[in-house]
């Protein structure tokens, strides 16, 4: 059995949670999620408590169990706090804006990079160098931070590009003409 598949995940007060056949679907203040479960895995809520227990005892299925049950602990914390992840433009003349369902980067191309928001995601610049994306699906909110930062990877020589906010990198010596 898993270790953390065992843990009841607590459902705050004003969330609401349905257990269908294939998938779990929780509603909150902040949204409605539903999430899909592994073969194997079932869901039962008990008082103010969502329960994961694997159908048969087989050491096969523990990993789903502990994953599944994580899965669901990361819905109801979305559909109750919303995820966040912070990244920073580094470099002279870098910037950012948002227009409507996209945003503009200037990211030392030739050309301006533009971004199509997906539905659910929330970006927010400030001073054109930090980006905030926040929602509710913990997987999308990564991804999609993922995303902006693969458009400029932090430079380990100059130090310029996308970073996530307290990503320390190591700084690369240059060549020196000894």
């Amino acid at each position: 059995m898993s270790r953390i598949g065992k843990k009841p995940i607590a459902v705050p007060q004003g969330v609401s949670v349905k257990v269908h056949a294939d998938a779990v679907e929780v509603k909150g203040p902040k949204g409605t999620l539903r999430q899909r479960v592994p073969p194997g895995v079932k869901f039962e809520v008990r008082g103010a408590e969502l329960v994961a227990e694997t159908e048969r005892p087989d050491p096969e299925l523990s990993k789903f169990h502990g994953l599944a049950r994580s899965l669901m602990a990361n819905a109801v914390e979305g559909v109750t706090n919303g995820f966040k992840r912070e990244l920073d433009i580094v470099g002279v003349g870098y910037r950012a804006e948002v227009k409507g369902k996209q945003v503009v980067f200037a990211l030392g191309y030739s050309h301006p990079v533009v971004f199509d928001i997906p539905t659910g995601i929330d970006i927010a610049i400030d001073k054109q160098t930090h980006v905030t994306v926040t929602g509710i699906d913990r997987q999308l909110v990564g991804q999609v931070a993922a995303n902006i930062r693969r458009m400029r990877k932090p430079d380990p020589y100059k130090q310029k590009g996308v970073r996530y906010t307290g990503e320390v990198l190591k700084k690369k010596v240059g060549k020196t003409g000894a």
